[in-house]
């Protein structure tokens, strides 16, 4: 599988290309506040395209070759030329609707992964637990898509489900804990993901499939704030708290969590706890626990280092580690208001076109709503089951 990373320009948020600076600053190099602090104030944002995680092909490789980034590049534009289109006139067709005319390309990065640690750039073994969680959550999505053309056909979206003629029983079944994906009901908002519900907003951030990845750093004496524009105009904010204080009590919990920064010579250390168990990172809710450096590494250079771990989800932390460039602030802006608009049309949308599926069958006028597929004609299910 080839990831091809793009960027949606939103507003008039761009990035310039630039050859990448060297990981260390000579002295004097790096701004510092009038308050003598190192300076990591402005737009910043990853210019290139790194994957998450590594192909297993690389191994244990970090970085590639000049000319492996050139033949990348060029093959990346022969996908993204073209419209991935699978059979005319089906649900997956449509589904597509999204094709090259809505995306651009970033350069392929140096890097093979974002990835560093473990060495093989890749996210570290599930936790038995964790494994039995994903399994039951992904057996209840698809239970509630068996009686659907979904699974009928054999669609992507219901790999590892089977085909049973009939809603199932478990279509009203309670669940143990805050959803957060997307599954076949709409009996309430909390049925939907948090990407429909405008709340796919979260750290870390390491950009997403449909839109760019920019954040505006803003220091004081007292504090840090950053703002995320990020996806189609998902944008959030969180403060780190400077004041040498101690983490919230355990019972306050936050969607963004509870972030308190100090300076480690020229680096800001973020130590973050206290995630809300609405939230959801790769399975990680209220335990996750991250370890964020922020270096200035030249004029016009960052780079954010960030450790993660939680022990009941990874069998051992991880790191990532991204290299972001300073963007001009007077031809770029940024809109501070979230601007989710497909979600805050469309999911109110689902919500009625449910209880409106539920009305005509109650009059005989419509089959069980059980029956149609209301959780994964979305742009690019043939590739993301369950439009995760």
């Amino acid at each position: 599988l080839i990831v091809v990373g793009v960027v949606v320009v939103v507003g008039a948020l761009a990035a310039v290309v630039r050859p990448w600076a060297t990981a260390t600053a000579r002295e004097g190099d790096v701004p510092r506040t009038p308050w003598g602090e190192p300076d990591v104030q402005g737009i910043w944002t990853n210019e290139f395209d790194t994957p998450l995680q590594r192909a297993t092909r690389h191994g244990t490789r970090e970085f590639f070759t000049d000319e492996e980034r050139t033949a990348l590049d060029e093959e990346r534009l022969t996908l993204l030329g073209r419209d991935r289109r699978v059979e005319r006139g089906t649900e997956l067709d449509v589904a597509g609707a999204y094709n090259s005319v809505f995306m651009s390309m970033k350069r392929t990065g140096r890097r093979t992964s974002l990835i560093v640690d473990p060495p093989d750039g890749r996210i570290p073994a599930l936790t038995p637990d964790a494994q039995q969680r994903a399994s039951e959550d992904r057996t209840f999505q698809l239970a509630l898509l068996q009686a659907t053309d979904t699974c009928k056909n054999n669609s992507p979206a219901c790999a590892g489900g089977t085909y049973v003629p009939a809603p199932s029983p478990r279509r009203d079944e309670a669940l143990g804990r805050y959803n957060t994906a997307r599954m076949n009901r709409h009996f309430g908002p909390e049925d939907g993901s948090l990407s429909d519900r405008c709340l796919s907003g979260g750290i870390p951030e390491f950009g997403t499939a449909y839109g760019g990845s920019f954040r505006r750093i803003v220091q004081t004496q007292g504090g840090i704030s950053i703002f995320y524009d990020v996806g189609q105009g998902q944008g959030f904010q969180r403060n780190v708290v400077m004041t040498g204080g101690p983490h919230l009590p355990p019972a306050v919990r936050q969607w963004h969590g509870d972030s308190r920064g100090r300076w480690d010579g020229e680096t800001l250390v973020v130590d973050v706890t206290n995630f809300s168990p609405k939230t959801d990172f790769f399975g990680s809710r209220e335990n996750l626990h991250l370890v964020e450096r922020w270096t200035r590494t030249g004029p016009d250079t960052l780079e954010y280092r960030v450790t993660i771990e939680d022990p009941t989800v990874w069998t051992r932390p991880w790191t990532v580690v991204e290299e972001f460039a300073r963007q001009n602030e007077k031809e770029n802006r940024i809109y501070y208001e979230p601007r989710c608009h497909e979600g805050n049309y469309g999911f109110p949308s689902l919500l009625l076109a449910a209880r409106l599926a539920e009305k005509a069958y109650a009059e005989r006028r419509g089959p069980h709503p059980g029956l149609m597929d209301n959780a994964t004609d979305f742009v690019g299910v043939e590739e993301n089951p369950l439009g995760r």
